[in-house]
């Protein structure tokens, strides 16, 4: 007669036989309609290469700004909390993982039991050592741990993809502020050669007054157009040490004065913005949206494994001694368990969480299409910025060279009898504004390029220090 096979036996070849299978749906990314080209940028080739593939330093040629971003990545207080987060999601990946492995754990004790002498008058002191080793591992029989698994793994290339969106802004965060710290040392220059400029008058003003050559007028008007030039000094000043406490927070270190040297640095040459469809592969925050849409979508199939009953095996091996001596020599004991455990009546609830599940995913669904259509806008945005401060830039040059042949112009008139000094404290009152208004559009045609690179995902090395990332 044929041998009936085990229920042990039984549930393992239905574990193997069903181990290929994990209910709910695989992920696939959700189709998106992408423009040809970016909106502001219709006449340029959409080229492969991009921006964003050109190394930061390639476009900046700075070095204080590189060991400031150096400095950052290194020791600043977001590129170090972001990488914690990484950790916690990588341990909570490999718990996940973990769950899905045998498990063995051991119980050990000592036991002293006195019977009731009154009504066990002759029963002994009863004493027992134990100790026993124990398994136990659930059959991932529906993929329910497979895609707790999937889930937990999505989670942390998100967490990945957030550290280098987190990297991504710290870089264009320090180097937008240089360029604003720069900008202000320039407005200071301007500031204290215009200061100059109306303190030579104002004492010109005033040997010419002391002679009578002069009236008391024009001796006011030089004195108060120094005043209120000179007043802009101390407010400059006041701004630079702001933004050098700015720059010291993103890099994670005590107030201190900022390294830099030269003035502003030439406008980068133009590289085109590559094609919109990379912004799928290279943006941080389109690309986390995305993991976590991954997450969501495994999270269906964890719903919908609760419909279905869980295997596991336990088994109990040991022994029982009086003495602790032959605890490990004589007897043994032990304990075999295959468990089946399934849902009969859970009030709805099953249901309810495969539902919410199903909504889950929606909502990650809405947040990744939302997050491209934001990466497009921001490199629009960008594009533009670029493009229209090249024309600001050219007319506020042309009117500081107005403003200069002005200036000249009033003071040969001046110095020939022909006109009042009002003309020349007029000109040199207009320039004063204009200059500055060039240096911040010149600050700004940096920064725009600075928010290019970002918008467009820019590839900066933000590996963080003493971590590998992760394999998709």
């Amino acid at each position: 007669m044929r041998p009936r096979p085990s229920l042990a036996a039984t549930f393992l070849f239905a574990s193997f036989t069903a181990a290929g299978c994990a209910v709910g749906p695989n992920y696939k990314r959700p189709v998106l309609v992408l423009p040809p080209n970016f909106y502001g940028a219709e006449a340029a080739a959409a080229e492969a290469r991009s921006l964003a593939d050109v190394p930061f330093f390639d476009l900046f040629q700075d070095q204080d700004l590189k060991e400031l971003v150096d400095e950052a990545l290194r020791n600043g207080f977001d590129a170090r909390l972001a990488a914690a987060r990484v950790e916690e999601a990588r341990a909570l990946y490999g718990v996940a993982k973990g769950n899905a492995l045998p498990s063995a754990g051991y119980e050990a004790g000592y036991d002293k039991t006195k019977p009731d002498q009154v009504l066990y008058p002759a029963q002994p002191v009863l004493t027992g050592w134990r100790a026993k080793v124990g398994f136990a591992w659930e059959l991932d029989l529906w993929g329910r741990l497979r895609r707790q698994t999937e889930a937990a793994r999505a989670q942390y290339l998100a967490s990945e993809e957030a550290r280098r969106g987190v990297l991504l802004s710290l870089v264009s965060d320090v180097a937008t502020a240089y360029f604003d710290l720069k900008e202000l040392d320039m407005e200071l220059e301007i500031a204290k050669r215009t200061t100059a400029a109306f303190q030579d008058t104002f004492d010109l003003f005033g040997r010419r007054l002391e002679g009578g050559a002069a009236s008391a007028l024009e001796t006011a008007r030089a004195e108060a157009s120094l005043g209120q030039v000179a007043a802009q000094i101390p407010e400059i000043e006041r701004a630079i040490v702001a933004k050098e406490n700015h720059i010291n927070l993103l890099l994670g270190r005590n107030p201190q004065p900022v390294k830099r040297s030269g003035p502003l640095m030439p406008v980068p040459p133009e590289v085109p913005p590559g094609l919109p469809s990379a912004l799928l592969e290279r943006r941080p925050d389109v690309r986390e949206a995305e993991d976590l849409l991954v997450s969501a979508n495994a999270g269906i199939g964890v719903a919908k494994a609760n419909f279905f009953p869980t295997l596991s095996l336990t088994a109990f091996f040991g022994n029982v001694s009086p003495e602790l001596s032959q605890i490990f020599s004589k007897g043994n004991t032990y304990d075999l368990n295959a468990g089946l455990l399934g849902p009969l009546l859970q009030a709805g609830t099953i249901k309810q969480n495969y539902k919410a599940a199903k909504a889950r995913y929606e909502q990650g669904k809405v947040l990744y299409e939302a997050a491209v259509t934001n990466a497009l806008s921001d490199v629009s945005e960008a594009l533009v910025d670029r493009e229209r401060l090249v024309e600001t830039e050219r007319q506020r040059r042309r009117a500081v060279n107005a403003y200069k042949e002005a200036v000249r112009l009033a003071t040969l008139r001046y110095t020939s009898g022909l006109s009042a000094y009002f003309e020349v404290l007029d000109a040199q009152q207009q320039l004063f504004p204009a200059e500055n208004s060039l240096a911040r559009t010149q600050r700004d045609q940096l920064v725009a390029i600075v928010g290019l690179y970002r918008a467009l995902g820019g590839g900066w090395p933000v590996q963080a220090p003493g971590t590998a990332s992760p394999t998709r």
